[in-house]
């Protein structure tokens, strides 16, 4: 399995993590003495699925490490742009990249088992796009603290995770709603509402399951997709802002 780590994100002085990054890379940003991307690239290391990594939007010279091989990639211009830039390359290394891992660099308590678990929870299945969830109460019993958003289902509350599996030409599928989606992804509403008012109305009035919202969504978008349900909080403690950092910092202190 081929890897795309996604480093991408320089906050701006608006954003709440502008504070701790002045200007830097967020990636950069320290968690127990490593750049936040380390711990995740030292989670790639331990992997027994992950052969190699395409790293975008930092530079070989800024000393990461990683056992796998690491090919840099320039920052693409955007999260999107990004991933096709990511699997392009993937592609142009491995031919025979049929699927591949996208993963965010700011999910520094990831485990190799956590990645392991992903692939081998998907082998043997070929859909275009798997995408992690993890309940609500998976969440707040590892991360109490977190306060994170959730979707509200019929039969579930989940938040999204950020190590996700993707076939390699789905992101040139319907590029235009791809597009819309990415823009509005600090939304559930407007994600929503992109995908059809009739999904809209069913999801505030919470009469959505989860079977039923993936079934609507991929059929509007013209895929195939499974969601996975992840036992690992860890797959979603993304930092966005600084009461996240702290949290992943006393985490991975402790652990230490």
């Amino acid at each position: 399995m081929d890897a795309i780590v996604i480093a991408g994100g320089i906050p701006t002085p608006d954003d709440p993590l502008y504070e701790y990054t002045q200007g830097g890379p967020k990636a950069l940003l320290d968690v127990a003495g490593k750049p936040m991307i380390q711990w995740v690239l030292d989670a790639i290391s331990g992997s027994e699925t992950v052969e190699q990594v395409v790293l975008i939007s930092l530079s070989e010279d800024m000393g990461l490490k990683c056992s796998k091989q690491v090919t840099y990639l320039p920052d693409q211009g955007g999260l999107l742009e990004n991933v096709r830039g990511g699997i392009e390359k993937t592609i142009e290394i491995n031919p025979q990249a049929r699927h591949v891992l996208t993963v965010s660099s700011d999910i520094p308590t990831i485990k190799p088992e956590m990645i392991d678990w992903v692939v081998n929870e998907n082998a043997g299945t070929d859909f275009d796009l798997y995408y992690t969830v993890i309940p609500r109460d998976v969440m707040e019993k590892r991360f109490p603290e977190s306060k994170r958003s959730y979707t509200r289902l019929k039969d579930a509350e989940l938040c999204g995770g950020d190590l996700n599996m993707i076939r390699s030409s789905t992101v040139y599928a319907n590029v235009e709603l791809w597009d819309r989606i990415v823009a509005a992804r600090k939304s559930v509403f407007k994600q929503a509402a992109l995908l059809g008012y009739g999904n809209l109305l069913l999801f505030l009035s919470r009469q959505l399951t989860l079977s039923g919202a993936i079934k609507r969504v991929t059929k509007k978008m013209d895929i195939t997709g499974k969601a996975v349900i992840s036992p690992y909080a860890e797959l979603g403690m993304d930092v966005d802002k600084p009461h996240q950092l702290e949290i992943v910092r006393a985490a991975l202190a402790s652990n230490q």
